[in-house]
Formats: structure tokens, sequence, C-alpha cells
């Protein structure tokens, strides 16, 4: 208690965290138990009938839960492939930046994306790739090609999802890798210059393994999200003729519990998809732990 009372300030500016989390995290979770009941909003939770695990047989016998399950990995895990690495190219690039109006030129232009609304984001890639007056196929009927309506082939969805994806969060995660490098001491770049070592080899021996600890917690949290895609942008994305690429958990889950009102059945799936996230999360922590001494916790 006279702990809490000499710094009730920064408890003050604690709260309204807490409070988030309390409200809107933890408090919600008092639902859960939807998945386990045949839910009637008239009844109200407490008055449904329990079924079990009736609502997760049923996903599991669904014929669309392979197609759903795949496409959830496979985005991720291209996203995280092809996605990962390039912030911290990007930074380590801009770091070796001597004038500073082009690197602050630089930063502004690659992270601008980041605050563009994702239905802007979505608007622009469909303009883009339009068969009819978009720059892409502009480029391939110059070369005496047939357009090619990119939006309806399920093939090139993944594809354009990952490099969307990487224009609009890549240079974010770029200011974050930034901040990792500015922390380094100069002195160690002073020592290795002294000693002749190049800009190569600096980069390799003194700025990757200085932003080797935030790389590994920024992927532990990705890893957390293998199966949780973001929603807004596959959605707007979608269409009937893509959809076998372009279904993934977070749609299917809107769709069947929002559009059909399945509620029981769609809280199943979304308790299934956080419960493997949370095992991947603390699997890739323990694994992270033991090979680099860093983790969450």
């Amino acid at each position: 208690m006279k702990q809490l009372l000499r710094n009730y300030q920064l408890y003050i500016f604690l709260f309204p965290m807490v409070a988030y989390f309390v409200i809107f995290r933890y408090f919600p979770m008092y639902g859960v138990q939807i998945a386990f009941k045949d839910f009637y909003p008239l009844k109200g939770i407490w008055d449904s009938s329990w079924v079990g695990f009736e609502h997760f047989q049923r996903f599991f016998r669904s014929s669309e839960i392979l197609m759903v399950i795949k496409n959830t990995l496979l985005l991720n895990l291209f996203s995280l492939i092809f996605g990962f690495p390039v912030p911290i190219i990007l930074a380590l690039m801009i770091n070796q930046v001597l004038r500073m109006k082009f690197k602050k030129l630089v930063q502004t232009v690659i992270y601008a994306p980041h605050f563009i609304s994702t239905v802007v984001i979505v608007g622009m890639v469909s303009l883009f790739l339009s068969p009819r007056s978009g720059v892409v196929n502009s480029i391939i009927k110059s070369l005496g090609l047939d357009p090619v309506f990119f939006m309806a082939r399920p093939e090139f969805f993944k594809a354009i999802y990952i490099i969307s994806e990487i224009w609009q969060h890549a240079g974010w995660g770029t200011i974050i890798y930034l901040a990792a490098l500015a922390s380094i001491s100069p002195e160690l770049h002073e020592s290795a210059v002294v000693d002749g070592a190049s800009k190569w080899q600096r980069v390799w021996y003194i700025d990757i393994p200085g932003i080797m600890a935030t790389a590994v917690i920024l992927l532990i949290l990705e890893s957390g999200r293998m199966l949780s895609l973001g929603f807004e942008k596959v959605y707007l994305m979608q269409n009937n003729l893509n959809r076998s690429a372009s279904e993934v958990i977070s749609t299917y889950v809107y769709k069947v519990g929002i559009q059909q009102a399945d509620f029981s059945y769609a809280t199943a799936i979304g308790l299934f998809e956080a419960v493997i996230c949370l095992i991947v999360l603390m699997s890739v922590n323990m694994l992270a732990k033991k090979a680099t001494n860093t983790s969450l916790w």
C-alpha cells in the first residue's frame, strides 16, 4: 500500500490500459461458453441448452475446414516468410544513409501507407490491377498480351495479398528497427572503423546483433497470429471467383456468425483459433528462449 501511494501517478497512467484489457479482453470471455451451448438470444447464455463439443465436431466434419485452415495457414506463413525480413532490410539500408533530408523523405514515403485506410488500400490495388484501365494490365497490353483479371483468379490472390501487406505495413516495422539501431552505441562503430572493418562487416557484426532481440520479440508476436488473419483486407478482396483461395477463418466466422446468425458455431471456431494461436505462441516463445535467451516471458 505504501508503494502504491508513493507511485500513484504511475498507476493512474496505467489504469486506462488495464481497464481496456479488463473490459474488452477479459470480460468478453464470459461469452465463450456459447461455444458449448445451443445459444438462443431470447433465452440468454445461461438458459440456453448445453451441447458440449457438438459445434466443434460439426466444424471438424465440415467440408470446408481443410480449405479454410489451409488458406489461413498459407497466407500467414507466406506473409511471415516474405514480409518479416523486409522491415529489417529497409531499416539497415536507411541507417546507412548519411543525408538526413533524403533519409527523412524515404522514411515518410515508406510508412505513409500504414496510415491509409484498408478500404482505400484495397481500392487502390483494384485500380492498379483493373483489366481495363489498371497500370499492370496496361503494361501487359503494351507487350501484346491479353489483360488478366487478377482479382478473379484464385492463383493470384495470395501474391496480391502478401505484396499489399508488405507495401502497407513494412514502413511501420522499419521504424521499430530504426529505433533499435539508434540504441546501438556509436563507439562500437568507431572502434570497428579503427580496426579496419568495412561497412558490410559493421552491419553484419554490429547492427544485426543489435536488433536481434527486437526481431525475435516481433517474430514471436507474429507467430502467435498464425491462425488469426486480419479480416478487413481479405474480406474486401474476396469475391465468388477467388473464394477457394481467399476464404480464411475470420471471414468464415463472420459469414456463419453474423450473416447466418449461427452464434454458437462461430464462437466454437473462434475458440479453436484462439487455442491454437496460444499453443503456437507459447511454443515459439519457449524455442526462442532456448535459442537466443530472448522471450516475452
